[in-house]
C-alpha cells in the first residue's frame, strides 16, 4: 500500500549540509505551505515544546538501510537493526525531533534544537504533552549515550 502525504511547511536555517552532531543551538523557522492556512498555528505558542515530524529528502535511495548496520558506520558500535538507531538512512526517511519553541509569527513558528537542514520539508507538528512522554526510567544502551554525546552541544 502507498500513502501520499504533503508537506505542511518548510525549515529554514544555516544549516545547509548533513552532519552527525552540533544540532542544540541550531534555530529553524518553520513557515507554512501555502496550501496550510494560519490559524492551523493558532494558540501553538502556549507550549513550550513541539514535536517535529520531517522527511529526510536529501537521503539518496541507494543510501537507504534495510538491515543490522553499525550506526554511523563505526565499528566500535555493535551492529543493530535500523529501527533500533535513529539514523537518517531509514527506509520511510521520516525524522522525529523534540523542539523549543521560541517564538511564533502569523505563518511561522522559530524553534530552537530541530535536527533538519536548511529546506527539509515538515510533515506534522504536534505539541508535547507531559502525558505523552514516558512513564518511568528511560533505558538505553552505552554506545547511544556514547554516540549522543556531541549530539546537541
Amino acid at each position: 500500500m502507498l500513502y501520499n502525504i504533503k508537506p505542511i511547511a518548510v525549515v529554514s536555517n544555516s544549516r545547509t549540509m548533513i552532519e552527525d552532531d552540533n544540532w542544540g543551538d541550531v534555530i529553524s523557522t518553520i513557515e507554512l505551505t501555502k496550501g496550510m492556512h494560519e490559524s492551523s498555528l493558532k494558540k501553538i505558542d502556549d507550549f513550550s515544546h513541539l514535536e517535529i515530524i520531517f522527511y529526510f529528502d536529501k537521503v539518496a535511495a541507494e543510501k537507504i538501510q534495510y538491515e543490522a548496520r553499525h550506526p554511523r558506520n563505526n565499528t566500535d558500535y555493535p551492529e543493530v537493526g535500523i529501527f533500533a538507531q535513529r539514523g537518517k538512512n531509514r527506509p520511510n526517511k521520516i525524522g522525529v525531533t523534540v523542539v523549543e519553541l521560541l517564538e511564533l509569527k502569523d505563518r511561522t513558528i522559530i524553534v530552537k534544537g530541530l535536527d533538519a537542514i536548511d529546506g527539509t520539508p515538515i510533515i506534522d507538528i504536534k505539541p508535547v504533552m507531559k502525558e505523552f512522554l514516558p512513564k518511568g526510567e528511560i533505558k538505553q544502551p552505552q554506545w547511544a549515550t556514547d554516540l549522543m554525546k556531541n549530539y546537541w552541544d
